[in-house]
């Protein structure tokens, strides 16, 4: 069975990451064709990027930190990324995590889960191309939250019913995808 990584975007500690990630999981867990794990980049302690080799050229990674990271990500088949946008752009602490490593994720496929003011479809679409450089394949659909109707106050995460379908399409493509691209790992 594929394994799927459910990935935060966020390490604020106000944040409400975890909440949709948690969401988009306990839909993932009503599937029998793949198993899901939810991985928190916070736990993973990451510090700024400064690896003093880029990881496209070693897998010899000096933060004890990127060590952890780099053994969870190569054991996963696929991802759904969970991102907020913040400034028109997906968070720092997720483009470090994607840039400490780029072998362990060669080939898989990933799905964007994305909220914001303006449904975090910017965040998307940069983190689609941040993807591209580490050879990760994204699927099209892409679940979009608004933080005025899918929210309350901005703290609390009620999404709308509608949602729900739209997140089981995309893990239908992350689970084909993965399923796939496993065959050339």
């Amino acid at each position: 069975m594929i394994k799927i990584g459910i990935i935060t975007g966020s390490t604020r500690d106000s944040r409400v990451n975890i909440q949709v990630s948690e969401w988009v999981k306990s839909v993932a867990d009503q599937r029998t064709d793949a198993s899901f794990e939810l991985v928190d980049i916070k736990d993973f302690n990451l510090p700024k990027f400064n690896e003093p080799i880029p990881a496209i050229m070693s897998q010899d990674y000096e933060a004890p930190e990127a060590k952890a990271w780099s053994e969870k990500i190569r054991e996963l088949d696929g991802f759904v990324f969970v991102t907020p946008e913040y400034n028109k752009a997906v968070t720092s602490g997720l483009k470090d995590a994607i840039d400490y490593l780029y072998v362990e994720w060669n080939n898989k496929a990933a799905g964007i889960v994305s909220y914001g003011s303006t449904l975090g479809v910017t965040a998307a679409n940069n983190l689609r191309l941040i993807l591209t450089v580490p050879k990760v394949a994204t699927v099209g659909t892409q679940p979009a939250l608004s933080l005025f109707t899918d929210f309350e106050e901005m703290r609390t995460f009620k999404p709308a019913p509608f949602h729900q379908e739209t997140v089981q399409t995309m893990l239908n493509e992350v689970v084909s995808w993965s399923t796939a691209l496993k065959t050339i790992r």
